[in-house]
């Protein structure tokens, strides 16, 4: 059996093999391969998974939900959920905000997460019982206990309801934090609840491969998240915060 000092490692040389290329930009991570409405896919969505996969399939082999493919292998209780470019928009446009995210995901929670922010060699990791860290040094949510001094993390999701009576909702949430960011990566923003850099992070209709790394990570830093309930490969309502946010 793979312990999981064993899993976090081999998470974390996929995470850092495939952001090693994608800052490398080579002629197989350039270029958009499909392009509808508000998705964008790149070739280096591609090109980071293969890396992935073949490096998991290496160190810790078992099923992989990973964004691009889908399922590898049949479902079991214990599966990777893999997005090799988190923020594919903002990696097209070289805005340095993007980042590989890598989870293993136990009865449909996740227990271990390593997301690489490849562009500021950040390397975020937590698992149950191994805590939390960010470049091996020890990370924790913060300490704000309202909204009102808070930092919310959100997001608009392209499959989300984009209706006047929505966007009006979410308008009025806005209203009840001290600052809203909205920065094109849903991982890269949880990592910044579970390291303490924002308070909570909240979205609608978001994929369960964008989210699931730091939602191990937050919560092995102290933090909660909330899940909704559903198929792996089906869209999420979720909340990650401090755990002392009202």
């Amino acid at each position: 059996m793979i312990d999981i000092q064993t899993e976090m490692q081999a998470a974390i040389d996929a995470a850092k093999a495939a952001g090693e290329a994608l800052s490398g930009r080579g002629d197989a991570f350039t270029g958009i391969a499909v392009e509808e409405g508000r998705d964008i896919k790149l070739k280096a969505d591609k090109a980071a998974e293969a890396i992935i996969i073949e490096k998991l399939n290496a160190l810790a082999p078992r099923p992989v939900l990973s964004e691009e493919t889908g399922w590898t292998a049949q479902e079991e209780d214990r599966v990777w959920v893999v997005d090799p470019l988190d923020g594919s928009a903002n990696y097209n446009k070289t805005i340095p905000l993007c980042c590989v995210s890598i989870a293993l995901v136990q009865s449909g929670e996740p227990i271990l997460g390593v997301i690489y922010d490849f562009n500021h060699d950040d390397l975020y990791t937590g698992a149950e019982g191994l805590g939390a860290f960010l470049n091996g040094e020890p990370i924790s949510v913060s300490k704000t206990p309202q909204t009102t001094s808070a930092i919310l993390m959100t997001g608009l999701a392209i499959n989300r309801d984009f209706s006047p009576e929505a966007l009006a909702r979410s308008a009025a949430d806005f209203a009840r934090w001290k600052k809203v960011r909205m920065i094109g990566s849903a991982a890269t923003s949880i990592s910044y609840v579970a390291a303490g850099k924002a308070d909570c992070y909240y979205e609608e209709n978001i994929m369960f491969w964008d989210v699931a790394a730091g939602v191990a990570i937050t919560r092995a830093a102290g933090g909660r998240a909330t899940l909704s309930d559903g198929p792996l490969d089906a869209p999420k309502v979720v909340r990650v915060d401090n755990g002392l946010l009202d």
